[in-house]
């Protein structure tokens, strides 16, 4: 996404670069490029048909990982398909419970959304650990992973740079070394 959008951008530069000084340019393979094919984002699916009330929610979550890291993406899961991530709603506490890297369930609890916390931001934060980051308490509200430690007050739904930064490195090249390891990890909040 925006990884590989700079890669294609500075490739058509550098084309049109060397067209205007003279040399010769010469039709782009039909294939895609080796810097395209490393830069596919490992494509993770959930299933949000239990999320009842947060569907939306957990939607828009998703779309703010989606729009923050280039080395994952979250989809729906298709009819018939088993997903990578659950999400169910219930009436606990927010929490997540991950299998492997990239794997678990995810319980959006509506205690917290009782005592006011936002609902897109539980989502992100949630969906932060399934893709492997840990619960930073106490923190601020720029910290999508302080998680409940910034207040009611905090609706930031979005990942810090250090939090992209470790997602974008556990599924960059390090992925295939992680991915298949169990974490069998139980975060609340």
């Amino acid at each position: 996404m925006h990884v590989r959008t700079l890669v294609r951008c500075f490739t058509a530069a550098l084309a049109v670069t060397f067209a205007l000084a003279g040399g010769q340019a010469a039709a782009a393979p039909a294939a895609p490029a080796a810097e395209d094919r490393t830069l596919a984002p490992r494509i993770l699916t959930y299933d949000a048909s239990a999320a009842a009330e947060f569907r939306a929610a957990v939607d828009r979550g998703a779309a703010i990982w989606n729009e923050s890291v280039d080395a994952v993406e979250l989809r729906p899961v298709a009819a018939g398909q088993r997903a990578n991530i659950r999400i169910l709603a219930d009436n606990g506490w927010p929490r997540a419970y991950t299998s492997s890297l990239g794997n678990g369930t995810v319980y959006i609890g509506r205690q917290a959304v009782t005592q006011g916390y936002n609902t897109v931001r539980i989502s992100s934060h949630e969906l932060g650990h399934i893709l492997g980051l840990p619960d930073r308490k106490p923190g601020p509200c720029s910290s999508l992973m302080s998680g409940s430690t910034a207040g009611v007050a905090c609706t930031n739904p979005y990942p810090n740079a250090a939090e992209k930064a470790e997602v974008e490195s556990d599924f960059g090249g390090a992925f295939a070394r992680s991915a298949g390891a169990p974490r069998n990890v139980m975060t609340v909040g």
